[in-house]
């Protein structure tokens, strides 16, 4: 073995000359051009030690980040693995997500919620497809926080209305003062969908929502 081997060795760089070549610069080219620069340098400008311990410090930590970068790229697929599975579970449940609409089922209630940045009187108007105010809803003193109701699906002159998405305008008032607030609905998870942008629930009646923006699980 020549001196140039050994101090690959002594490094833990030894060459592999054996085996296919891929079309990549790797550490074996690597060594195999160092090779070359040394035999072929100024032999009245000698290659400092420290240049060539300099340069192969270079490539290894360049080598090490492209290792990192795929540990962690294995890592992130199987959490995303892993969320997905999670996320199945959640098919046929029921979950609370911000909305500015309410699904109204066929004979039953709708669920729903409105967020209160402060304690105060909870109002909440139900409007319909064509934008017609349908329903009024005065829920009283509300403490803050989520504060969830059901709408039985009356409007104000005490009829049944089909079944459907409905707006929902919440407000809380204070003393004399009145703010618009935002509301959120209850939706059963029909599917999951893992898409670019990450996993997505599909929604009975109301318009597909990322996992991460669910308030709660029903």
């Amino acid at each position: 073995m020549n001196t140039i081997d050994s101090t690959y060795n002594d490094l833990g760089l030894a060459l592999q000359r054996n085996g296919a070549k891929d079309q990549s610069l790797g550490q074996d080219d690597f060594l195999m051009l160092m090779t070359a620069q040394l035999q072929n340098q100024d032999p009245m400008k000698p290659m400092e030690n420290g240049e060539f311990l300099s340069q192969i410090a270079q490539f290894s930590t360049v080598s090490g980040i492209q290792d990192m970068q795929a540990s962690i790229a294995d890592l992130a697929a199987s959490l995303t693995s892993d969320q997905t599975l999670q996320a199945a579970t959640l098919v046929g449940r029921n979950v609370l997500v911000p909305s500015e609409e309410g699904y109204l089922p066929a004979d039953e209630s709708m669920q729903a919620a409105a967020y209160l940045p402060y304690s105060g009187e909870l109002s909440v108007d139900v409007v319909d497809a064509s934008g017609q105010l349908v329903r009024n809803l005065d829920l009283g003193t509300q403490s803050a926080g989520i504060a969830r109701f059901s709408w039985d699906g009356l409007d104000n002159a005490g009829n049944r209305l089909p079944e459907g998405s409905y707006s929902l305008r919440a407000r809380v008032t204070q003393g004399s003062s009145q703010e618009s607030i935002p509301t959120l609905a209850v939706g059963q998870v029909q599917s999951v969908a893992l898409g670019s942008t990450g996993l997505t629930l599909d929604l009975r009646g109301l318009a597909p929502t990322a996992l991460a923006d669910v308030q709660q699980i029903l």
